[in-house]
Parts: C-alpha cells; sequence; structure tokens
C-alpha cells in the first residue's frame, strides 16, 4: 500500500515518471507541461533522484537529446505540450520509425491559430499517424499509473514504440485530486531495470539510420505495424499484471461503463470520461439504457475491442475535443466508423465536437448527447455533427 497524496496531474506524471527511475530527462518549458519538467529537476538537484537532467533550447533539441541517450540503451523521459510538439516533429517521428523505447507526457493543449494557450486535444491528434503508441489518462491517479504502464509497454521486445502518456492540460494538469504514489520497491518489482536497446556503443561502430532504399522501407514499415497490433495484446496484458501488483484496473484499451444492457452508449477520449459517466447514471435514472466507452488508446486503435463493445447496441456517439479537418467531424468518430466499416449502417451515430481551446464540456453537453441518441434510436444510420457549444 503506498501513501495517499494530494497532486495536481502534472504532479503525478513527473512523480510516476521518477519512480520509473530514469537515466536521462530533457527539459524545455512550456504550458501546461512546464511543471512536469520542474518537478523533476527538483528530485534531481535535491538528490532524490539519480538521472541526468539536461536543460535545452527547444523542443526540437529536447527529443534530440532523449533520442541519442535511449539509441545508447538509456532510459528516458521529457513532456511537452502543444507548439512545443510541432517544433519536435522531425526527431519525433525519427523516434518511433526507428523503434527506440521511451515514455513521453502530453499535457494536451489546443493548436494556434486562433491564439491560444487553452486545453484542447487538437496537439496530440494531430500527431497520432507518426508511429507513437498514444494513450489519454482521465484522472491524475491514472496518469501516475499510466508512466509505470507505459515503461513497461515500450519496453517490452514485442514492441519497442515509443508512448505518449496524454491528460487534459489545465482540467487535468493543474487541478489536484487525491491518488496512491506506490512504494518505490513496489514499482521496481514490477518495472524491470531497463536493458536498453542500445544501437550505439563505441566498441562496434556503426551508422544509425542511414539512407534506406524503398524495398528495406517497406519491411520497416510492416514490422512497425506488425509491433502497432502486437501492443494491442501488450498493453491488456500489462494492465492485468499492474492490478494484481497495485490492486488498480484500468481495463487495458478501453473501459466500458455500464455497457452490457444499454442502447445508446457514449464513447470519449481522457478526462471528459468522468462527465459522461456522470450523464450516463442520470440517464439512466430517467429509463435511458445508457452506457459509455472510454477510448484509453488511439494508437494502436482498439478496433477490435470497440466493435466488440457495440454489438448489440443500437446508437452510439463519439465525442471529440478536437477536429477532423478533412470532414465535419472528429477525428476518433472518424476512427470508430472505419473500424466498423459497413456495420456502422446498422447503428444510430453522429459525432460531437465540443471543449475546444478550453471551453467546458459539461454534464449537460455529455445528457444531450444521450437524449439525442435515445431519441434517434431507431433510425439507423449516420446523423449531423453536433457542437457543444453554449448559446
Amino acid at each position: 500500500m503506498g501513501k495517499i497524496r494530494a497532486m495536481t496531474g502534472n504532479t503525478a506524471a513527473y512523480t510516476g515518471a521518477a519512480l520509473c527511475r530514469p537515466d536521462l530527462i530533457a527539459a524545455y518549458p512550456i504550458t501546461p507541461q512546464s511543471s512536469v519538467v520542474e518537478g523533476l529537476a527538483g528530485l534531481v538537484y535535491n538528490g532524490k533522484l539519480d538521472a541526468r537532467f539536461v536543460q535545452v533550447e527547444s523542443e526540437h533539441s529536447a527529443m534530440s537529446v532523449v533520442q541519442g541517450t535511449a539509441a545508447a540503451g538509456g532510459r528516458v523521459f521529457t513532456a511537452t505540450s502543444a507548439q512545443g510538439l510541432a517544433l519536435m516533429y522531425e526527431p519525433y517521428f525519427r523516434m518511433s520509425t526507428l523503434r527506440i523505447p521511451m515514455v513521453m507526457a502530453i499535457a494536451t493543449r489546443e493548436m494556434t491559430s486562433p491564439e491560444t494557450i487553452w486545453s484542447g486535444q487538437q496537439d496530440a491528434m494531430s500527431v497520432r499517424d507518426a508511429g507513437w503508441i498514444q494513450m489519454f489518462c482521465e484522472s491524475n491517479q491514472e496518469i501516475l499509473d499510466m508512466m509505470i504502464q507505459a515503461y513497461r509497454i515500450t519496453e517490452d521486445e514485442r514492441v519497442h514504440i515509443p508512448v505518449n502518456v496524454c491528460y487534459d492540460g489545465f482540467y487535468s494538469s493543474h487541478l489536484m485530486e487525491g491518488l496512491e504514489v506506490p512504494t518505490q520497491e513496489a514499482v521496481d518489482a514490477f518495472l524491470p531495470a531497463h536493458n536498453g536497446c542500445a544501437y550505439l556503443d563505441p566498441g562496434h561502430p556503426q551508422a544509425l539510420d542511414p539512407l534506406t532504399p524503398g524495398e528495406l522501407m517497406m519491411h520497416y514499415r510492416k514490422s512497425h505495424l506488425d509491433a502497432m497490433q502486437s501492443a494491442l495484446d501488450v498493453i491488456d496484458e500489462v494492465d492485468a499484471e499492474f492490478y494484481k501488483a497495485f490492486g488498480r484496473s484500468y481495463g487495458g484499451c478501453i473501459e466500458e461503463y455500464l455497457c452490457n444492457d444499454a442502447d445508446v452508449v457514449l464513447i470519449t477520449v481522457g478526462g471528459m470520461s468522468g462527465t459522461g459517466k456522470d450523464a450516463v447514471d442520470a440517464a439512466r435514472e430517467n429509463g435511458i439504457r445508457a452506457g459509455l466507452i472510454k477510448l484509453r488508446f488511439v494508437r494502436p486503435f482498439p478496433a477490435f475491442r470497440i466493435t466488440n463493445a457495440l454489438k448489440g447496441k443500437r446508437a452510439f456517439a463519439v465525442v471529440d475535443r478536437s477536429v477532423c479537418f478533412g470532414w465535419n467531424a472528429g477525428p476518433m468518430y472518424m476512427e470508430t466508423c472505419a473500424a466498423l466499416a459497413d456495420a456502422s449502417d446498422e447503428y444510430c451515430h453522429f459525432s460531437a465536437i465540443g471543449g475546444l481551446g478550453g471551453a467546458d464540456l459539461s454534464f449537460e453537453h455529455m445528457l444531450s448527447c444521450i437524449e439525442k441518441l435515445e431519441q434517434a434510436k431507431s433510425k439507423p444510420g449516420a446523423k449531423e455533427t453536433l457542437w457543444l457549444m453554449n448559446d
């Protein structure tokens, strides 16, 4: 049993990262992530964490520094948000396609422009096809726990793909919740010492990432996608092992809430899920058989789990805190429809978009989605996108 403490999401993130004993942390501040690396700096400089702390001049450099250390076999960590994530895109893409294990936190934020620093999930959603594993947290406890699970996932030999632990900027990053902090001994038992994935060795010099011909590139990409699919099993396995060690399970790739007998289902991502569950409870009190699926991992997309969870349901809505610019819909709605393929015609379904730029995603918004599903559930097919905006 660990200690019960009150923590912001950012404190939970750096506490979880520190428990995993990283060898190196690269740091560059950006709102609302800054206190993650500030907290780790304090632990290092006060002698509470045995790690190298490198202050860099940009997010591009932050990813480049951790990339070199991880390629030499070290366990590494960094964190960012929004424009910082955009600036590091080149080495960010290289990190995943070189299959180098690491964990990076993203305190998600709306992307400029119009100018904003407030909450949204557009930054992380915009890089979901850069080859990283991406998961989204609902609570501060989940943020801390997923830091620990993320290192187990990324360092698994069947995976070797870096992991983003994403959580809502400001709503999660700066607000406090009570949570249990595992002991260092318990984390050490769950997360073995990192044996490394040492591509760089002075004793055996070699070129890393040389110019690659197309036929070999085809093999690299296929192996990456195969590992992404293997990660679906690893994620569920690690969640089950975490439950045995710490008594907390999150369901693996998705969490199902009151879905067994549901007619209508909300699909949510990140911190909005708690509000969605409250709306489900209220709807059931009013005689609506509602349920909720929390989409915890968006990469790899858990298509099989989603389609199974929706079997026998009549209607669903996916609530996105970001937009898909190619469609008048949210990105996770489009991915859910793609996973269902032709079977999507069997359901009444629509995309719901809200919470952009720090706007509130309220209980009333969630309940309105459920009520719209209930009203339309007898009419299968796609409905018009619902924009969750206050008048």
